[in-house]
């Protein structure tokens, strides 16, 4: 007969944990919100690439928003910033990767130091984006 080994079926339940609360959350995350109903919020987090060049509803032209050079430039900053929430989120993925890789580790010293440092880069990435998406907010509202 073969015997159960505990530490295998303790893996199993923390893995499971793990996938039920991501699973929730992307759930959570992908369910239309009230803002996005609102008009100018975008969709989880990303922006629409006309923040900011909209006049009673419509997206004005560049002529009514302080010209052409002005006009690209928001949509630019728009288009950064789309980017860098993607940074963000990919992070977050990073992060639940990093620890997948720490609860399968089974003590494996290489596998502990690749969780550990999967998780690290990516709170490093984590911050950059989220220090780099104030400042590009701050830009587009000096701009416009």
């Amino acid at each position: 007969m073969k015997s159960i080994n505990i530490g295998s079926i303790r893996n199993l339940v923390m893995s499971l944990a793990l996938l039920v609360t991501a699973g929730g959350a992307m759930l959570t995350m992908a369910t239309p919100q009230v803002a996005f109903a609102a008009g100018d919020g975008g969709f989880l987090g990303f922006p629409p690439w006309y923040r900011g060049l909209t006049a009673g509803g419509e997206i004005a032209s560049p002529s009514g928003k302080g010209g052409l050079s002005k006009y690209v430039w928001t949509i630019a900053l728009n288009i950064v910033d789309m980017m860098l929430v993607a940074v963000g989120y990919l992070s977050g993925f990073m992060i639940l990767y990093g620890g997948w890789l720490l609860i399968f580790s089974q003590g494996n010293p290489e596998g502990i130091a690749r969780g550990r440092t999967t998780i690290y880069m990516a709170i490093v990435g984590l911050v950059l984006a989220i220090a780099s998406v104030s400042i590009i907010t701050y830009v587009v509202g000096s701009i416009t």
